[in-house]
């Protein structure tokens, strides 16, 4: 494992917001060197998925049905309901009143990988950059350098996080909520 104070996230060019009323989606979109049934394995195994993902997870997310996701810094479980597997180009799952949605398309012997993320607006910014950051480990992780979860408080704490939290913010024409750290 690399230092992570070596880390430091690129610019907020990988999340966008679709907005359908009141409710906000997230939209984030990786182009990764890998394969997608080696990205696949990273999105739905627990032992991958706890390694880069902002939450473990009490089983494998790669089948219809149910397992708790555990979010960092959450006091406890939430019931998700995975609702399509269909491997290795789609998973999508409920959790917490919220729906997210895995897209992995082949491009070129990697994957264009694309995660919907419905979401509060008044976090979408944050959402952004703990996502923008997520993707950035899972980066690593699949390239063999990794340098370890970096999600809740402990990404909160980055000057990265911070900065990318306030440029999404601008982008969306969301507020930046005051609680940054």
């Amino acid at each position: 494992m690399i230092d992570r104070e070596q880390y430091e996230p690129g610019a907020a060019n990988v999340a966008q917001v679709r907005k359908d009323g009141e409710t906000w989606a997230l939209v984030l979109v990786k182009d990764l060197r890998h394969p997608p049934e080696k990205v696949w394995r990273a999105l739905t195994e627990p032992a991958h998925l706890r390694e880069w993902a902002p939450f473990d997870a009490s089983g494998d997310l790669g089948h219809v049905g149910t397992v708790d996701l555990t979010w960092v810094g959450a006091p406890a479980p939430i019931e998700t309901r995975i609702t399509r597997a269909d491997a290795p180009t789609l998973l999508e799952y409920e959790s917490g009143g919220n729906t997210m949605r895995w897209e992995l398309e082949e491009r070129d012997g990697g994957t264009h990988l694309t995660l919907w993320a419905v979401i509060d607006r008044r976090f979408i910014s944050m959402g952004a950059a703990g996502w923008h950051i997520a993707f950035d480990v899972l980066q690593r992780l699949l390239d063999g350098v990794p340098i370890g979860r970096i999600a809740g408080a402990a990404a909160m704490q980055f000057d990265g996080w911070r900065r990318l939290n306030a440029e999404y913010a601008r982008q969306f024409g969301a507020e930046s909520p005051k609680s940054e750290a």
